[in-house]
């Protein structure tokens, strides 16, 4: 989930650590594009060692995707998270390791957060449903225009948590899907691929920091390794920083906010299900060829490099004067700690520290001023020395009174902006706006405008129009009972229509006096004068900090704890924790896959379970029916909107819920069984890998007993191997659980279980820079730039990995190219437009062939053969075929083909979607073919979980 507002706040004050990525396209020719040969070197200018890829960042958009149409069922689904991964591996392209981690059963101090956000959602979307329904019989009932409605039941997203039938298919599609590139695609030929599938405990990021502290370990690990981890939620930062790895960079979605979004009930932009009128659907294009394309935008990569980010930290940390050595990996320690204090996704931030109100700086400034006073840092490899934290957090007591009420002004000085904004636009609005054929037209708009008919009369109307509305509507007269203007003044304008907004009830008043009694009174229902529960609420919050850190530097100090309050403590209430304890119980197990349903999941999403395991959440004779209740409050507390409030949902009692399980255990099936039990990593080799060879010998000797991986076989990763019973095997085929994907008939891949490697429970990683790293070379402007470099020499910031990277331009030869060659009636005479041409033959800007010259041969199917390495020959290497007094094709021809937008659902071919070998009967069905727009295609066969009719 991550830290709202975190990374906006962080790229705004840091801004040099965004790099946009640079994605090589597939070049296609008539329809068919031919696949990207990634063992070539990174456009991006930097070579990658390890990708790691927090799926469940991809799962979500590719299943229920908010800006372009969901898929069809879940087969779809799967080709479009197979397609992501393409994506990403194209522009990372790892040398080393590919690890894909997919959250498996959390920390009890996650799946509370998990238990509210599945609530919402299940309530949000019948709240929405309901809403729909009703604004869709209004419009009807006065004659609006809608189109039919479908009968479809809404895919629950519920599904994407260990222990469904959903996330059981994922894991299988995986292993088929990098069997797939094992054996096909040059990029992955000597890659070691891990996956670590639901059924292995743990969060997925959290999952990848542990395999990566553990190799740290490892006295053959290469210090100087370049990871690259692929995320979009902000934590992943303070992760990064945690490993302080030299060469750590995050991938993630470069977030554009605002994007259009049609209404869910007449599929047209430019409003919401709320205003929608009903109104028949406007003509797009001038024989209405664009009726039903939605306006996708492909969204783009950024990359945050996290050694730019060090080098502002430690320009920001560095402190002189201190009565200790400072010491710069432990500062940044310190501040990924201090981080913590403004949410995380285990407990709730403090009333006083808010990420937009600069509570980071607050903190960073108030650290620098009392670290002085503190004899030392306040963290240690993940272990935290309370009485130093104890000064910070009552330093920030000290002015959490005016932080209150400097807040109350800013948000009455907001609401006065806004207000004055709204007068003023209201003021300033045109009195009359024509409308017909003289309606203003939307800039870009593809239609054309229409000839103007009898514009005579439609002035007229306007006039006549223009003066009713002059009369009727001046603000400062009133209407007689007869329709004619009265001088007797105006009428009193009523509340309905003032400019301000309802505003939720705020009984805390944290502005005024009294604030700390109000709040606790409000929010956990006692004095505040009872101390004793006061220390109570702030011991499991000092509880909490300790266990997140611990959870960042070491792993999961205890799968059981939780934060068992919905609101945290103030500042000002931590007195004396340095003497509290902080220590977990040790040898804790986590939840089972189908406990961990029972604890997350509202009634609405019971369908995921067993019938009898569904019963308990219904059945009002339940002796655990209060943990799921039908309807429940969210307290905004001080917030707008409800997304941003606190649900106020019972906290699950563990050792109730296993008493009620206990009874219902044995009516589990065996595939029941298998999909509630824990599961482990599996690593993947293709044939030429050089460990292939040694994996390959383990089955063919039986081998039981783990044995270790040969570090020098698999660049330095080390762990332990044991046979796996569903193994990738070589010479065997690999079954497709994609229906419209062909099963891999000539297998030269393997799989076998993998295990990290195993230290002590009391062992500590420490958190520090590996002997050997290397630092990686300045990005930003050195401070005495000016006094060192004054041969006028300016200061060239770095866009890119590569320094020595020169901009590229266009010189004037290349403008006059242009001005000359596009067509006139594009822009104005000399002069090219914004719009990228179209890159296909059938553009109307490309210009037809010449004389005598002949078309550019088709492209073979983008089937790659089993055994071959190297896809259909790209368009660009092709030798050019020419008769006798053929004219070359021209190089603005060749660019103009050349510029084409990627389109991941378009991206198929004759051989299927990708690159993936299609069935043979497929090719005789052409309506069962890949996930892409306006394509029929065969729903699955029916599983019981949802329906797709």
């Amino acid at each position: 989930m991550g830290v709202p507002a975190f990374f906006r706040w962080l790229s705004r004050k840091y801004p040099s650590i965004i790099v946009n990525c640079v994605e090589e396209k597939a070049k296609e020719c008539n329809g068919v594009k031919a696949p990207i040969d990634t063992s070539k070197p990174n456009p991006n200018e930097v070579e990658f060692d390890n990708l790691y890829l927090d799926m469940n960042g991809i799962i979500h958009p590719c299943t229920h995707p908010e800006d372009k149409p969901a898929p069809k069922n879940e087969d779809e689904m799967m080709v479009a998270i197979f397609e992501y991964i393409d994506r990403i591996f194209n522009i990372v392209r790892p040398r080393r390791l590919l690890y894909m981690a997919i959250d498996g059963v959390a920390p009890r101090a996650k799946m509370n957060q998990q238990r509210s956000r599945r609530f919402r959602a299940s309530k949000e979307g019948m709240e929405a449903a309901e809403e729909k329904q009703k604004i869709r019989q209004e419009i009807l009932a006065k004659g609006g225009i809608l189109p039919p409605e479908e009968v479809k039941e809404r895919f629950d997203s519920n599904c994407i948590t260990p222990g469904t039938e959903f996330m059981d298919n994922l894991a299988k599609c995986l292993r088929y899907y990098i069997a797939d590139r094992l054996n096909s695609d040059p990029g992955w030929k000597n890659l070691t691929v891990i996956l670590s599938d639901a059924s292995a405990p743990g969060e997925g990021e959290h999952k990848i920091m542990d395999y990566i502290r553990r190799q740290r370990a490892q006295p053959n690990h290469d210090p100087n390794t370049h990871h690259c981890l692929c995320g979009a939620d902000a934590d992943l930062i303070m992760l990064g920083l945690a490993t302080h790895e030299p060469n750590f960079t995050i991938i993630r979605e470069e977030f554009k906010p605002n994007k259009p979004k049609p209404c869910a009930l007449c599929n047209q932009m430019g409003h919401e299900v709320k205003d929608c009128q009903g109104l028949p659907r406007e003509k797009q294009g001038k024989h209405d060829q664009f009726a039903d394309s939605l306006p996708i935008a492909e969204q783009e990569f950024i990359f945050i490099r996290l050694c730019v980010l060090r080098e502002y930290l430690e320009r920001e940390l560095t402190m002189a004067s201190l009565p200790f050595t400072f010491d710069f990996e432990r500062s940044v320690d310190d501040w990924v700690f201090m981080c913590f204090f403004v949410g995380n996704d285990f407990l709730p931030h403090l009333p006083s520290l808010e990420i937009r109100e600069g509570a980071i700086d607050r903190l960073v400034n108030i650290y620098k001023n009392v670290v002085h006073k503190t004899g030392g840092y306040l963290t240690e490899s993940g272990f935290v020395n309370l009485q130093r934290v104890q000064m910070i957090m009552l330093a920030v007591g000290e002015v959490e009174d005016s932080i209150f009420k400097k807040r109350k002004d800013d948000d009455d000085n907001f609401k006065r902006r806004q207000k004055e904004k709204r007068k003023r636009m209201k003021r300033d609005q045109p009195s009359f706006i024509p409308g017909g054929q003289f309606s203003p037209q939307a800039l870009g708009n593809r239609s054309s405008p229409q000839a103007i008919s009898n514009p005579r009369q439609a002035a007229f109307e306007m006039r006549m129009h223009d003066r009713q509305n002059s009369t009727t509507s001046s603000p400062n007269t009133s209407l007689t009972s007869d329709g004619s203007p009265s001088l007797t003044g105006g009428i009193k304008r009523k509340a309905e229509d003032s400019d301000s907004e309802p505003e939720p009830e705020d009984n805390i008043r944290l502005w005024e006096t009294g604030w700390k009694q109000r709040y606790y009174k409000n929010k956990f229902d006692v004095d505040a004068s009872d101390e004793k529960f006061r220390r109570k609420v702030v011991q499991s919050y000092v509880e909490g900090l300790c266990w997140v850190l611990r959870y960042y530097y070491q792993g999961c100090a205890s799968w059981n704890w939780y934060y068992p309050f919905h609101y945290a403590p103030f500042a000002s209430d931590f007195e004396g924790i340095a003497d509290m304890p902080s220590d977990f119980e040790k040898g804790s197990k986590p939840f089972k896959p189908l406990e961990q349903l029972m604890g997350v999941f509202p009634a609405a999403s019971g369908n995921f379970l067993p019938p009898t395991w569904r019963k308990l959440m219904t059945d009002p004779e339940s002796s655990i029916i209060d943990f799921y209740p039908e309807d429940f409050a969210i307290d905004l507390n001080g917030k707008k909107y409800a997304w941003q409030g606190v649900a106020l949902l019972p906290f699950v009692d563990e050792r109730r819920l296993r008493a009620a399980l206990e009874e219902v255990y044995p009516d589990l099936t065996p595939e029941e069984n298998r999909r509630n039990s824990l599961g482990g990593d599996v690593l993947f080799v293709g044939k030429h890998h050089p460990l292939c060879d040694f994996v390959v010998e383990q089955y063919k000797t039986k081998n039981t007993e783990p044995v270790d991986i040969p570090p020098e076989l698999c660049h330095g990763i080390q762990g332990k191997l044991t046979l796996n019973e569903n193994a990738v095997l070589p010479d065997q085929v690999v079954e497709s659980p994609v229906p419209m994907l062909r099963d891999l008939a000539q297998n030269s891949a393997v799989s076998i279980s993998f295990k990290d490697p195993q230290f002590d429970e009391d062992f500590v990683f420490k958190a520090t820079v590996l002997p050997g790293a290397k630092k990686p070379a300045p990005v930003l402007k050195p401070g005495d730039w000016e006094k060192t470099n004054n041969d006028g020499r300016p200061w060239r910031p770095q866009l890119s990995f590569n320094r020595d990277r020169k901009p590229v331009h266009l010189d004037q030869s290349a403008f006059r190219t242009l001005g000359h060659t596009m067509p006139r009636e594009r822009g104005m005479p000399g002069m090219y437009a914004n719009a990228v041409p179209l890159g296909t033959y059938g553009s109307p800007y490309a210009r037809p062939l010449l004389s005598g010259q002949q078309q550019i041969p088709k492209l073979l199917s983008n089937l790659r053969p089993q055994e071959s390495w190297r896809g259909p020959t790209p368009l660009f290497q092709q030798t050019p075929q020419r008769t006798a007094g053929a004219a070359p094709l021209l190089a603005w021809n060749r660019m103009l083909q050349s510029q084409n937008q990627y389109q991941p659902s378009q991206y198929q071919g004759l051989g299927g979607p990708m690159s993936y070998p299609q069935r043979p009967e497929d090719r005789m069905d052409r309506g069962r073919q890949a996930y892409g727009p306006g394509r029929p295609y065969p729903l699955p066969p029916p599983s019981g979980r949802y329906s797709w009719n």
